[in-house]
């Protein structure tokens, strides 16, 4: 039956079905039928376009014969939240696809007919949620679905079956709301291990049967559908029993968990790189009691160019000292991680009771600098689990200047997407997002906008509303550009910057610049509250004021005798199913061939796991005997580790790149594309997966030692030759070699008679197709002895090609002879003397190009 005219009878005007599907939802392994649409606002009622949602049904018979069959039963904005990932477990048409849509921490599992209609829904899905996440500017707030939400909770009232319980109309913000069905699984990374949590002690009396009176009813069942247990098979043991528990666990954390109130300290100062010469008690210790855990970032630390160039400086020391001999007299804290990149550093520090209850700290730092790369500006992050709430810190330092807006509005992007925590080599890495609570602070650099207004008079005359209507910051986090979601408290101090150094006096430099609140504390999160928010005007060392901020935090803290029996009530649960069954997977494939692979040209290949047993399958790659890691250096698998249950099936990217880390090893002939894959199942065997390919050598990755003996291009160099030039000791050598390698000089020469002039060179970047044609070009000979490309993608291959020599242009015996030589020309003579003949022309060759560009750029 043609399901889209009666759909589409349910739609309001300017509203457009894009695809429909009859689809069974299944809850506690029992599926009902349920219609999903996907529908979309037209173009003429948005400004940006692309808004879409999906409308899922209940139907009183099936097939549906008119659209009073259909009653709404939940609306899901397709929002930067939503995820939908479609499953197939066999190739034969009869079988049915099982896609997951996910939403926060909503999961709803669906199965669809193998059949065009179902291909072509879940692509336009997955088109529109690629559309969302490309937007820039403030999120869709929605407000269109209003009349389908309110439908919804008009339908499901007094119906205990239904998907959206109690509904709110959207608002852009709350889009997703648990009904109590156990089809909707929490999603929450950060649930501690069931069988070995450092937090539990084992050995806790239960002794209060009533402590969860009611909740073995409403917890989630562990039975599996056994209509599908093919017959004749013996019953044997589950051993993959832990990855089972934690999963139920988690499902159970609210009634195992209770929120206890941490106080956090944020402090932030730039300190434009003086020494601290005044003690910080004022600053981080003018509070009664002591805070539990203490955060202070500083920016302009040290403003020498060494700092800048070597990231190294003895005021890290000086003022970490200075923040210790300046905290709270009444508690005792220890360091848990400082970083620092170039002026930016963040200290973490808690009191010593709360040390042991702290796992998984990780840092991370961004450079949003020149090349949107170095670290005169950025952010340096921590991250860490306290108790049970994750907690991600970010210290930013972004753009300077009154009208570089948009280039703040970057770096709060960059720092936001690039921001990356690897906890360990086993687990996948989590961004800023993907955290309970972030305090997100530092000097913004954000200012007050040109106005009419006397800003020196009215800050200081303490007239700050009218001045915050003019606030940068503000501005764009009222449009949604920025720090969506975040919060930020109000602002009752004067403007931190800028001042005259050891005064209260605005700026009387020749620059003259107007008083702005550059420096914020902005925090993200449930259960978290400010207290106070104010700026320290008596450490008058620096031209901006330091910044505090005091939290009281809800922590997330495990009740050790509940948590004690949901974990006796999961076990006899998961009793019923331990003689039964193993864990069964089936791999589409156990040998993957890739595609001649290029320096710096990713290919990526698909596998896929599906759970084809009748108990849930923790899977996860393993590492090989004497191995560092479970897989090559030039091979990335996403996800490594999942959870699936009976009939799930996963599919695995399996991203192959070889870039400046591993194109020598390949060139030398030292590591091959071949590897062998372990795929391990909790309490099952082991799947071994072999993926093999050819790698194409390239210049990149080459030595100078090698390159200078070929005469020839690179691609009709015979690999015998290649690895022969590449190994310690070659056997054949050319008669007549060049001073430095061909390809070097093409991206020189090229540079040099084309670029001299160029305004932004070696800060701009190229495109990748064109490296690509100028990486051929090299490989296989330049015809005309013309590279192509605009200047700054040669500019760039320049870089690349640098970077991925094996030994650089200083090699690294000589680093450290090296840096220690920068402040004695003589000195620096002697190290250039003792580099290797070839790279003593390279970096000859590579100054004189250099001089001659800052020559002609000053004369510009």
């Amino acid at each position: 039956m043609e399901l889209t005219p009666h759909v589409q009878e349910k739609l309001h005007s300017g509203h457009k079905l894009t695809a429909v599907v009859e689809a069974g939802l299944v809850q506690d392994f029992v599926k009902t039928t349920r219609v999903v649409a996907l529908i979309e606002l037209g173009a003429h009622e948005t400004k940006q376009g692309g808004e879409q949602a999906l409308l899922i049904f209940q139907t009183v018979r099936v097939p549906v014969h008119s659209a009073i069959d259909l009653s709404i039963e939940r609306v899901l904005p397709i929002d930067s939240a939503l995820r939908c990932e479609i499953d197939t477990s066999s190739t034969d048409v009869h079988t049915d696809v099982l896609v997951n849509i996910t939403s926060g921490k909503i999961r709803l599992l669906f199965e669809m007919p193998f059949s065009q209609r179902t291909n072509t829904f879940v692509s336009e899905v997955l088109r529109a949620a690629e559309v969302i996440s490309k937007r820039r500017g403030p999120p869709p707030e929605f407000a269109w679905l209003s009349p389908y939400q309110a439908s919804a909770s008009s339908s499901n009232q007094g119906n205990t079956n239904s998907l959206s319980g109690q509904g709110t109309p959207v608002n852009g913000q709350e889009t997703a709301y648990p009904p109590a069905t156990a089809t909707l699984v929490d999603l929450g990374d950060d649930v501690p291990n069931a069988a070995n949590s450092p937090y539990l002690d084992p050995s806790s009396d239960i002794t209060d049967n009533n402590i969860l009176q009611g909740e073995t009813e409403r917890s989630p069942e562990l039975g599996v559908n056994r209509h599908g247990i093919a017959t004749g098979i013996s019953p044997t043991p589950i051993a993959a029993r832990e990855s089972h528990i934690r999963h139920q666990m988690a499902l159970r954390e609210d009634s195992y968990t209770d929120i206890h109130d941490f106080v956090f300290f944020i402090g932030t100062w730039n300190v434009n790189g003086r020494s601290p010469i005044v003690g910080l008690a004022d600053w981080l210790a003018v509070d009664e009691d002591p805070p539990d855990v203490y955060c202070v970032g500083f920016q302009e630390l040290d403003l020498n160019t060494e700092t800048f160039l070597f990231n190294n400086t003895p005021k890290e020391h000086e003022w970490l000292n200075a923040v210790l001999n300046g905290i709270h007299p009444k508690a005792r804290y220890q360091k848990v991680r400082l970083v620092r990149l170039v002026g930016m550093m963040l200290i973490v520090l808690v009191q010593e009771k709360h040390l042991a209850y702290i796992r998984n700290v990780a840092v991370d730092t961004v450079g949003t600098g020149i090349m949107n790369k170095l670290g005169n500006k950025g952010g340096v992050s921590v991250r860490l689990d306290l108790h049970s709430t994750s907690i991600c810190i970010v210290n930013a330092h972004m753009a300077a200047h009154m009208d570089e807006l948009e280039r703040r509005n970057e770096d709060h992007d960059c720092i936001l997407q690039r921001t990356c925590f690897h906890t360990n080599i086993n687990s996948p890495p989590k961004t800023i997002k993907d955290h309970d609570h972030i305090y997100f602070f530092g000097d913004m650099n954000y200012r007050i906008n040109h106005c009419d207004l006397n800003v020196r008079e009215l800050a200081s005359s303490g007239q700050f509303k009218q001045l915050l209507e003019f606030d940068q910051l503000q501005q764009q986090k009222n449009i949604k550009r920025i720090f969506h979601k975040f919060h930020e408290g109000a602002i009752t101090f004067k403007p931190t910057f800028k001042y005259d150094v050891d005064s209260d006096e605005w700026d009387s430099s020749e620059k003259n610049r107007e008083p702005a609140w550059c420096d914020r504390i902005l925090w993200y999160g449930d259960s978290i509250k400010q207290k106070v928010y104010r700026s320290h005007p008596s450490l008058k060392i620096s031209d901006h004021k330091p910044v505090s901020a005091v939290f009281v935090a809800g922590i997330k803290v495990i009740d050790t005798r509940r948590y004690r029996r949901n974990y006796e009530e999961v076990m006899k649960k998961l009793d019923r199913l331990e003689n039964e069954f193993l864990p069964q997977v089936t791999v589409i494939t156990t040998e993957i061939i890739l595609e001649p692979v290029k320096f710096l040209q990713s290919q990526t290949k698909s596998l896929t796991i599906a759970n084809t047993g009748q108990v849930p399958v923790q899977y996860e790659f393993i590492k090989k005997l004497n191995d560092s890691s479970y897989c090559k250096p030039w091979l990335r698998i996403t996800p490594y580790s999942h959870f699936l249950m009976p009939g799930e099936k996963c599919d695995i990217n399996l991203e192959v790149l070889v870039d400046k880390r591993t194109a020598a090893h390949l060139n030398s002939g030292h590591d091959k594309l071949y590897d062998i894959l372990v795929l391990h199942l909790d309490g099952g065997k082991d799947i071994f997966i072999t993926i093999t390919g050819d790698y194409e050598r390239s210049c990149f990755g080459s030595s100078i030692n090698a390159l200078v003996h070929m005469n020839k291009p690179f691609r009709e160099v015979p690999i015998a030759r290649l690895i022969d030039l590449e190994s310690s000791q070659p056997k054949e050598l050319s008669d007549l070699p060049y001073a430095i390698p061909k390809e070097l000089w093409y991206l020189v020469d090229h540079l040099h008679s084309h670029a001299l002039q160029v305004e932004g060179l070696f800060t701009i970047s190229g495109r990748i197709k064109e490296f690509i044609d100028i990486r051929n070009c090299l490989d296989e000979g330049v015809p005309n002895d013309l590279l192509p490309g605009s200047v700054h993608s040669v500019a760039e291959a320049l870089l690349f090609f640098l970077e991925a020599l094996p030994d650089s242009v200083i090699p690294v015996a000589l680093y450290k002879e090296a840096i220690d030589a920068t402040p004695n020309f003589s000195l620096c003579k002697e190290v250039i003397a003792k580099l290797p003949v070839y790279h003593r022309n390279v970096f000859t060759y590579l100054m004189a190009f250099l001089k001659e560009l800052l020559k002609q750029s000053e004369g510009g």
